[in-house]
């Protein structure tokens, strides 16, 4: 099943039109699906997807019911409709209607909610309107579109505003690193860390706007881990603390008997003990996000991070056997 946040469709007889929910159908195609899993952080903190745009709402037979069995809703982002009055006046009976912020700022009516015609009524979507500082941004009065057909405006949906809207739909797998020793690290000896091959897959969700004939697939690929041991007091390998994914698709190197006096590929060197106080241990994942859509479009977007956090308990003796 895909997720569908999904309002202004029928739904027996009854129909709303709200402007903070999509019709894009979001499903995840491939990646892990059990267990525990969270949304990506963008590390490019400037990018944001779209802040609105225009979906396909109302056939004219939908229009019609909705108008006349209680007509209470959004026509725009910013302007509601109390009522059938204003819906049937100007959907059915041709009267022009005011738009406070978008233009023009006079619409012309439609006849008989175009029924016998194929297409659809548009709106503005904006799943967070507070978020929008220009107030007349995706702010046309619900308008139509022929069938089969995108309409000419700056804020219509493409293949990549539905890559976009995916990006905070990616769910990434939240796994604990393995660590070794993996009760107790000892100050001064290094504490391995790596991930099996397989823990970590790409995931990848399919976004699709109803009505268009628009879709995009968003790629989230696991590229590297970066360890932060918690505390000034360590060291960690390698010295930046990222560990590249092998080419089998693991991290690190699991430790074996004999490795006590080796350096590991990826892991981290305490010095100084907790004393009773865990160390927070931070195990980020970046995930690259590409994409591809409707028409042969393709893209990247900016990396994405899932950070977990492990408690480190560090002991200091003179000795220890391995």
């Amino acid at each position: 099943m895909g997720e569908s946040d999904t309002k202004g469709e029928a739904n027996g007889k009854e129909l709303t039109a709200s402007a903070s929910y999509s019709r894009i159908k979001v499903t995840q195609v491939s990646g892990p699906t059990g267990g525990e899993s969270g949304t990506l952080a963008s590390t490019d903190v400037n990018w944001e997807p779209p802040p609105c745009w225009y979906e396909p709402l109302f056939t004219p037979e939908q229009m019609k019911n909705f108008a006349e069995a209680d007509g209470s809703g959004q026509v725009s982002i910013r302007q509601g409709w109390i009522g059938s009055g204003l819906w049937t006046d100007h959907f059915r009976d041709e009267k022009d209607a005011a738009n406070y912020f978008g233009t023009p700022s006079t619409v012309k009516g439609y006849k008989n909610y175009n029924l016998g015609k194929k297409g659809y009524f548009w709106h503005g979507v904006a799943p967070d309107v507070t978020a929008i500082d220009d107030t007349t941004l995706c702010s046309r009065l619900m308008f139509w579109q022929d069938a089969g057909e995108i309409p000419d405006d700056p804020n219509a949906p493409t293949a990549e505003t539905l890559a976009e809207y995916a990006y905070d739909k990616v769910k990434v797998p939240e796994t604990e690193i393995e660590l070794k020793p993996a009760v107790r690290s000892t100050v001064n000896l290094p504490t391995w860390v790596w991930l099996d091959k397989g823990t970590f897959k790409e995931v990848k969700v399919r976004a699709e706007l109803p009505g268009t004939g628009l879709w995009a697939e968003t790629t989230a690929k696991p590229v590297a881990l970066h360890l932060d041991p918690g505390t000034k007091d360590a060291e960690t390998y390698p010295a930046s603390g990222n560990c590249e994914i092998n080419e089998d698709g693991s991290i690190g190197t699991p430790y074996t008997k004999g490795d006590a006096d080796k350096t590991p590929p990826c892991g981290i060197r305490y010095l100084r003990a907790s004393n009773g106080d865990p160390y927070q241990l931070k195990a980020s994942i970046t995930w690259q996000i590409s994409w591809e859509g409707a028409g042969g479009a393709n893209g990247d977007l900016p990396d994405g991070t899932f950070e977990t956090t492990q408690d480190m308990n560090v002991q200091e003796i003179q000795s220890i056997n391995r």
